[in-house]
């Protein structure tokens, strides 16, 4: 290694010293950033690297020359952030930039299903197998064949699903639910995970051998509040794409909703910024998004208030109506603890304060917060 200030796999490289490097390993030799892969045949197609919008933080242009990088590699990839912070995002450039573009990309919220259903959703099952497969399912890692699958919240997979799946990584072939012979499946694994797999392993919840296969690499996502220049793009972005879901010319933010939106905090990060672009574009009534639209709190703004007694007519009624609804739903599926209802939400636990307290809503929280005392 050289005196330069190389690093290997994060860790500066000792100066004049021989550093053994294997396949998938990263090196960093100034502004060149390279990964260490096994010899290709020259049969073999060239690999295929896309380069996905760059971002303006450090952080998020490192993340991005990672990510084109580490896409043209056949490395199974852990996706580390916050929740809502764009790991989605991040697991379909990924498949876009690899060799897999042109297979599927399936998707598979690991938290959102029961064991029972988990397994057959993952694995597929075979006919009569349990009480309702009245025919036999491929399961999604059958249906990814040739592509990539994506294991979002792979953190929660329960323990007897976790020994399944190494097994699956170890042999490359899938057992589906009541079958008997097990069907070979050529699949790229991609994981994502709000919490420290290293610290569930160390407590014994998350397998350590699986969590080494799905290993190939960590990419760590920052949270939005460290890259809050990136703010006004991506709610350019969000603007464009929800204006035309909706069939309307994309309105224009104000210099003071772009100011609000670069002070707020963002704990529900990029999720909680869509969220609030698309309620905006509702409540501008296809003018200009100001400050008031958004909802936010932050540096002197304040989210709009909405009479304690009645609420408005017309459009915007509607929308308050509608988001009324929704917060009484997630503080319900939440037990009543707005921290979690918020993040059902995608918004922070302030803004849930306000749009409570908007509603009229904090005296009846406080009588049945009396009533269970």
């Amino acid at each position: 290694a050289s005196a330069n200030g190389t690093r290997v796999s994060g860790l500066r490289a000792p100066p004049r010293t021989p550093v053994v490097l294997e396949p998938g390993v990263v090196v960093e030799a100034g502004p060149v950033m390279l990964m260490v892969q096994a010899a290709r045949s020259a049969r073999e197609p060239p690999m295929t690297k896309t380069v996905p919008p760059g971002a303006s933080s450090t952080a998020m242009k490192r993340l991005d020359r990672l990510t084109a990088l580490v896409a043209t590699s056949g490395l199974s990839v852990i996706l580390f952030g916050e929740t809502g912070v764009g790991k989605e995002v991040v697991a379909g450039r990924l498949h876009g930039g690899s060799p897999r573009a042109s297979g599927p990309f399936v998707r598979l919220n690991c938290a959102a299903l029961p064991e029972p259903l988990l397994e057959s959703e993952l694995f597929g099952h075979e006919r009569g197998a349990f009480t309702g497969a009245v025919k036999s399912k491929p399961g999604l890692l059958e249906i990814a064949s040739g592509g990539s699958v994506f294991l979002d919240e792979v953190a929660d997979l329960p323990v007897p699903t976790q020994a399944k799946l190494l097994r699956v990584l170890e042999s490359r072939e899938v057992l589906r639910v009541g079958g008997l012979q097990p069907r070979p499946i050529d699949v790229r694994f991609i994981a994502a995970a709000n919490r420290d797999l290293r610290q569930l392993v160390a407590e014994g919840t998350f397998r350590r051998d699986l969590y080494y296969r799905l290993n190939g690499i960590t990419l760590s996502i920052p949270p939005l509040r460290e890259r809050l220049d990136e703010v006004p793009k991506l709610a350019q972005e969000f603007v464009l794409a929800a204006a035309k879901r909706a069939g309307i010319a994309a309105p224009a933010l104000s210099r003071g909703a772009l100011e609000a939106l670069e002070a707020h905090p963002w704990a529900g990060n990029v999720r909680e910024l869509r969220n609030a672009i698309e309620r905006a574009l509702v409540l501008s009534e296809g003018g200009t998004i100001a400050p008031e639209h958004l909802g936010l709190e932050g540096e002197g703004l304040s989210a709009p208030a909405a009479p304690a007694d009645a609420i408005t007519g017309g459009l915007r009624g509607d929308v308050q109506a509608y988001e009324r609804a929704r917060i009484v739903e997630a503080l319900e599926s939440s037990g009543g603890n707005q921290s979690r209802a918020a993040e059902r939400l995608g918004v922070s636990r302030r803004t849930l304060v306000s749009r409570l307290s908007a509603f009229g809503m904090t005296k009846a929280r406080d009588r049945r917060g009396a009533d269970k005392a």
